[in-house]
């Protein structure tokens, strides 16, 4: 039986048989640990962008099937752990708060115990779903996200010790002990501190960063004003373009210098599927990519008609003349630059 919280500085904010609408109200009061990967851009689906709109009662478009399908398994995985480990674990209470600050925030997915008896917690489990293609990044210790996301809630709970459990693939478990680490946890505290003093009590919007989780959020964030104007610096508007067309070359040099890395890796493979050196894999070129329907069709062309079949499809020069404001909602922001400007 776990009392009261379970940890040496933390208490219990929100039990968890709270509301739904409670716990997303407290956690829009705090940090919390799937939070913090997301500040320091450790987190490709979340970036501090997400952070500072959901703190601020504004959805961040996070929704993915596999967090879904992560959440529904999690029982499984840390029953699974606690059987392989012999590690006894047990419920969280709920939503956790420091002692002592109270922005930080723990949702902790499992208690890990010392003695299943007395319920002494030892410190947090957390458990997540990775795919076959991470295993490598699970064999010799804990990926960087999920770590600081157990580094936090030690900080936040006082443990000394924490887990960290993957299903990888849907077949493989691999877990790790960590040992709370006081330079680290002091670091997280002052940084995730700033962070919420000046983008979420002093409401600052976070500067722009690269990932491909935040330029989605931004193409959804606003409702377009179609063909107004908004008036930037023209120093800033030159070094933007200047900097993005030196990028751009960039980027056209490289991929130039990967296309012929890997074109030079596919005639050292010629017929074959897999290339080793000293026995070991080096890379493979195996026909399992995307079909290619057009030199199918062209080569094929009874095959293709014979299988070939009528797939319902939107008709969306009709929906764009008839509801106007509706299909705008759902277009695309195409961010274009043209060559002649400031």
């Amino acid at each position: 039986m776990i009392e009261q919280s379970g940890a040496p500085t933390a208490r219990l904010l929100l039990p968890a048989t709270a509301s739904e609408a409670e716990w997303h109200a407290t956690r829009r009061a705090g940090i919390g640990g799937s939070d913090v990967a997301a500040i320091l851009g450790l987190d490709k689906y979340r970036g501090p962008r997400h952070v500072y709109e959901a703190k601020h009662g504004r959805p961040d478009d996070i929704t993915s099937e596999a967090a879904e399908i992560g959440t529904e398994i999690e029982e499984f995985v840390a029953r699974l752990f606690s059987k392989r480990s012999g590690v006894p674990i047990a419920m969280p209470p709920g939503t956790l708060v420091n002692t002592e600050r109270s922005w930080m925030l723990a949702n902790v997915d499992r208690y890990a115990l010392w003695d299943e008896a007395t319920g002494a917690v030892a410190g947090p489990v957390e458990c997540k779903n990775r795919s076959e293609y991470q295993i490598q990044d699970w064999e010799d210790g804990v990926p960087d996200s999920p770590a600081i996301q157990c580094h936090w809630y030690m900080a936040v709970g006082g443990w000394d010790v924490g887990y960290v459990v993957a299903l990888v693939g849907g077949n493989k478990l691999r877990w790790h002990m960590i040992q709370r680490d006081e330079e680290m946890c002091g670091w997280l505290v002052d940084t995730c501190g700033r962070w919420y003093q000046r983008h979420i009590v002093e409401g600052l919007p976070p500067e722009a960063d690269g990932l491909e989780a935040t330029t989605e959020l931004l193409a959804k964030l606003w409702s377009v004003e179609p063909e107004t104007i908004a008036e930037v610096d023209v120093a800033q508007a030159k070094a933007l373009r200047a900097r993005r067309a030196d990028l751009k070359s960039q980027e056209k040099e490289l991929k130039e210098a990967l296309r012929l890395v890997e074109n030079e890796m596919r005639l050292l493979t010629g017929k074959k599927e897999v290339a080793k050196a000293d026995g070991q894999p080096a890379w493979s070129w195996k026909a399992n990519g995307t079909f290619a329907s057009k030199r199918f069709r062209d080569s094929e062309p009874e095959l293709a008609a014979a299988y070939t079949r009528m797939a319902p499809a939107l008709d969306l020069d009709r929906l764009k003349e008839e509801k106007p404001d509706i299909y705008a909602q759902y277009r695309a922001r195409v961010l274009t630059v043209p060559a002649k400007g400031v």
